[in-house]
């Protein structure tokens, strides 16, 4: 029976953490307070000591500056304040022969405090500014990409998603999971080239995957639907004077029975762990990628393999299988999943990203996407 389907939010994608990184900080007043006692205490001391006061004085001026680049307008507007009666009492309660002197390190420090007050209001607009539109543009990719893990009636999708610039939260690998009259339909896929025309056509085959899969009945009328918007995406980038690209992609069809439907387009094959045995599914029988079926004569076909219960079926991006050691080795995918049985998915995702991390030092060097499919809990064939 056909069920909506259910996300749940993992920890790297909750709204908490999204807040966390697109809040503004600034330190604690307290904190700036005891900050600006002890550099004026430590000033003061050494001019005494040294009988250079004005001298070591003058640089408190530029005491607020530092302020302005981190604090909120208000604490820099203390510390201004703070620096200008540190420099003005000298003048009052001290005049000496060098009160010239002493009036124009005064002038300056009024000065430098209300340009220090100014630019802290800037910067926090400039960074209110950011925060919204990162906001916005989080809102809008996590609506591309679903957050993981997903279940439908069929299978518990769970994985890793890690695009290669961190300040973005789509890059040009892609997945999706979608609940049809037909079963589970799922997706992942890798367009060519980086930056922001990669995205446009990732969200392009998203969006056709999502309204396609609910329509076409079967696993190969829905790439055909994919390949058509791969084309028309190519057709409008032509009239832009962009350049055409193509997508890797595995599309996926599991329901009720213990087979599975896979139609691979020039995409990593997926591996079937079982029993603590791993088996590339579909090896060799894979198409051209979507935007490239014009140049052969072959029709894409569906191939079907045995999916049992507690197996579970790794799906991946090139930036797993081609992730390099510091030495130029590639990353052995199939050696390192041999043996992982009795582990959920979550586990041996999280296991196998912080093993291709060790691997290489660290140094992501592509986008990376990991999906592990698993028959839904309360599911049997």
């Amino acid at each position: 029976m056909f069920r909506p389907l259910r996300a749940a939010l993992s920890p790297a994608h909750s709204s908490t953490d999204n807040d966390d990184i697109n809040a503004i900080r600034t330190p604690a007043t307290r904190s700036v307070v005891l900050a600006t006692l002890a550099t004026t205490a430590v000033v003061v001391v050494f001019g005494l000591l040294t009988g250079t006061a004005v001298l070591l004085l003058g640089l408190l001026v530029f005491l607020p500056a530092f302020a302005a680049a981190l604090c909120s307008p208000r604490q820099t507007a203390l510390v201004s304040a703070w620096v200008i009666l540190v420099v003005i009492a000298p003048v009052i309660f001290q005049p000496g022969e060098r009160i010239l002197d002493r009036v124009i390190l005064t002038l300056f420090a009024v000065g430098f405090g209300t340009l220090a007050v100014y630019g802290a209001r800037v910067r926090i607009l400039r960074e209110g500014a950011l925060v919204r539109l990162r906001s916005t543009a989080a809102a809008m990719q996590r609506q591309i990409l679903r957050p993981l893990p997903l279940l439908t009636d069929d299978v518990l999708v769970d994985g890793v998603y890690e695009p290669l610039q961190e300040d973005k939260l789509v890059g040009g690998d892609i997945y999706d999971v979608v609940a049809t009259p037909w079963g589970t339909r799922v997706l992942i896929g890798d367009v060519q080239g980086k930056g922001l025309a990669a995205i446009g056509m990732a969200i392009d085959v998203v969006g056709a995957f999502r309204e396609a899969a609910h329509r076409e009945p079967t696993v190969t009328a829905l790439v055909d639907a994919l390949e058509a918007a791969v084309v028309r995406h190519n057709e409008y980038a032509g009239q832009r004077g962009e350049p055409e690209r193509f997508v890797t992609a595995l599309v996926l069809g599991v329901d009720m029975g213990t087979d599975i439907q896979v139609v691979g387009c020039g995409h990593i094959p997926p591996y079937l762990l079982h029993e603590g045995a791993v088996t590339a599914v579909g090896e060799g029988e894979e198409h051209v990628p979507l935007g490239l079926a014009s140049l052969v004569d072959e029709p894409r076909t569906v191939a079907w393999f045995a999916f049992p219960t507690g197996s579970t079926l790794l799906l991946c991006t090139d930036g797993l299988t081609e992730a390099r050691s510091p030495q130029g080795d590639f990353y052995p995918l199939e050696a390192r999943l041999g043996g992982r049985v009795d582990i959920t998915a979550g586990r041996m995702i999280g296991s196998l990203v912080d093993d291709v991390r060790e691997f290489t030092a660290g140094v992501q060097q592509d986008d990376l996407a990991v999906l592990a499919v698993r028959r839904a809990p309360h599911r049997a064939p």
